[in-house]
Parts: structure tokens; C-alpha cells; sequence
């Protein structure tokens, strides 16, 4: 039987690549795409999901518009990376048009592919959690009848890339991120902002990836050329990412959802997120020394089979 996925994104190039990744593997099927706001406004999300899956041939795959704010938070986007429209500001005129995105609410129809496959379904969020939060909300049972749960999202050294400690993702919509964690407790896997970045490939690969003679390939080097150029500069390569080289950031998440196996090291945590700190708001709180009292724990990746990886990518584009 293939592996029933549900994509909760903010579609910018990470997540693009994310939706690329899950359409080439053979044994999965995408039951629905929700979306939140995150990288760029909700409007555009929903448009550059629905660029991602035409140039994969694959629109016969549901869009759902899910929640355009977070729940307190101040709303913000990530434009100075992925650009003013989430896909590297390189806008394509024939891009399908938003008459093609579902009417049903993305939360609700997330509430209800997951009751229609219970036990089934794996939900891959590599936005700010806002939909999710809601979901729960509506559907207190919701976790219960998710097979598992894998998260781009938080941090676990305290390093920060949108403010001083925290990830994107918890600081766009911190409570969402608190609710969440407080709440699933399905078998829950989380790819680390810092894992990512220590799990990040050479340059090289990169070029090679990106050289295959393929629509798809094209498709991608194009919509990433200025978060590659941003990437490579020396003030964020020693500032944001703590290491050399191509950051595929939420296709961790994914790749790991379809085969688990390419996790080599992890570990099981119980953990949180801080709400009020100055400084440490959205920041990820890992509890080593069992202070919180949670029976849930959640598995955080640290390290992945980069070979097995690569060629995940390279399926991603062929």
C-alpha cells in the first residue's frame, strides 16, 4: 500500500522542493495539500503550490487555502530570502490561476482526510504551525488518528535565524508551535533548524543537481537562484546557517517522512516552546532533565544518510 501524506506548507522554494520530492516517490500518495501564511502571504502560497505541482504535471493534486495569520503573533514573511512572492520573484505568466484551489477551508478538509484514514495518514508541516493549532482545536481526537507527525520547525542549540534564538517557522506563529507540540502526541518527528543546517550538502552537489536536462530541474534552479545567491553569501553562511553549503531545509522533513530509514541518529526528548522570553520567545526547549513531567516525547533528527538523500533529490528532478 503506498504512504497516505498530508503536506501542510507556506510555499517557498524549501517547500517546493518538499512537494517535488513526495510526487517523485513511487510508493506515496499526496491525499491533499493545505496552506498556510509563512514564507509570503497566504494568496501567494496557494499560487506557488499550484506552479510547484503544474510544473510536476500534477494539478489533479487538491489545494486548500488553511489560516492567513497566526493565531497572536505579529504576521511576517520570510520575502528578504525567497522573495516578494515566496519563489524567487522570477513570476511565470502562465501560472495556473487561484480557481483552481479547493473551496473547503484547509483546516477542515485536513480534519477530514485524516478522519476519512485513520491510522493511516502522515502529516508533513514545514509551514508555522497555525493550521494545525486550529485543527486541534476543532478536532481534539485529530492526533489520535494520525499515523505519525514530522515538523520543519524550532531549534535545539538556541541558534536562531529570524531573531536571536528563534527558527522562522516557531516565531511565525509561536503559540501555534506551543499548541502543537503541548497536543499531538502521535509518534512526532522534528527537523531542527541546526540539524538542517549541519546536514547541509556541498555547493557541487548542488551544480550537478541542478545541471540534470529536465523541466523540473530547470523549474527549480530558476525559482532558486536569488536564495541561492543570498545562501552563499559569506555574512550568512558565518551568521545564519552555521556551516558551508546547500540547505535543503524543509525537504528533511519530508525525505525522512517517506523513508525513516534515512535517519541515522536521533534522539527522543520531551519538549516545549517558550512564549514570553525577550529574547528566547519561539525558541524550541528540549527537557533533558524531565522537568515538564510530559509522557510525550518527540524524535529529533540529527543526522541522515546524505547519500541516501542526494538521491532523493536527484529523483525529485528527474
Amino acid at each position: 500500500m503506498k504512504k497516505k501524506l498530508i503536506l501542510d506548507v507556506d510555499t517557498g522554494v524549501d517547500d517546493a522542493l518538499a512537494i517535488m520530492m513526495a510526487l517523485s516517490a513511487p510508493d506515496v500518495e499526496i491525499l491533499g495539500i493545505t496552506c498556510c501564511h509563512g514564507n509570503t502571504p497566504l494568496e501567494k502560497v496557494l499560487k506557488n503550490t499550484l506552479r510547484v505541482l503544474k510544473a510536476c504535471n500534477r494539478l489533479d493534486i487538491p489545494v486548500y487555502a488553511g489560516c492567513s495569520q497566526p493565531l497572536l503573533s505579529n504576521k511576517q514573511h520570510a520575502s528578504d530570502y525567497h522573495g516578494k512572492d515566496g519563489l524567487g520573484d522570477v513570476p511565470d505568466p502562465d501560472a495556473p490561476g487561484l480557481e483552481l484551489v479547493q473551496k473547503k477551508n484547509g483546516v477542515k478538509a485536513l480534519i477530514k482526510m485524516v478522519k476519512q484514514n485513520q491510522g493511516e495518514v502522515t502529516l508533513v508541516a514545514t509551514a508555522p504551525l497555525t493550521n494545525l493549532a486550529v485543527a486541534v482545536q476543532l478536532d481534539p481526537s485529530l492526533p489520535k488518528k494520525l499515523k505519525a507527525l514530522y515538523i520543519m520547525g524550532g531549534n535545539i542549540e538556541s541558534r536562531g535565524n529570524t531573531t536571536t534564538c528563534g527558527e522562522f517557522n516557531f516565531v511565525a506563529d509561536t503559540e501555534a508551535a506551543y499548541v502543537v507540540l503541548e497536543r499531538y502526541t502521535c509518534p512526532t518527528t522534528i527537523a531542527s533548524w541546526e540539524f538542517t543546517c549541519s546536514n547541509s550538502l556541498p555547493w557541487s552537489f548542488c551544480d550537478q543537481w541542478l545541471s540534470l536536462k529536465t523541466e523540473k530541474a530547470a523549474f527549480m534552479k530558476n525559482i532558486s537562484c536569488l536564495s541561492r545567491t543570498k545562501s552563499q553569501s559569506a555574512d550568512y553562511q558565518k551568521e545564519i546557517t552555521a556551516g558551508q553549503g546547500f540547505n535543503a531545509c524543509d525537504t528533511y522533513a519530508l525525505a525522512a517522512a517517506i523513508n525513516n530509514s534515512l535517519v541515522t541518529e536521533s534522539e527522543q526528548v520531551a519538549v516545549t516552546v517558550e512564549l514570553d522570553g525577550a529574547c528566547t520567545r519561539g525558541m524550541m526547549v528540549l527537557d533533558y532533565m524531565d522537568l515538564l513531567k510530559k509522557k510525550h516525547k518527540v524524535t529529533i533528527m540529527k543526522k541522515v544518510d546524505l547519500e541516501k538523500f542526494k538521491q532523493m533529490l536527484t529523483n525529485s528532478l528527474k
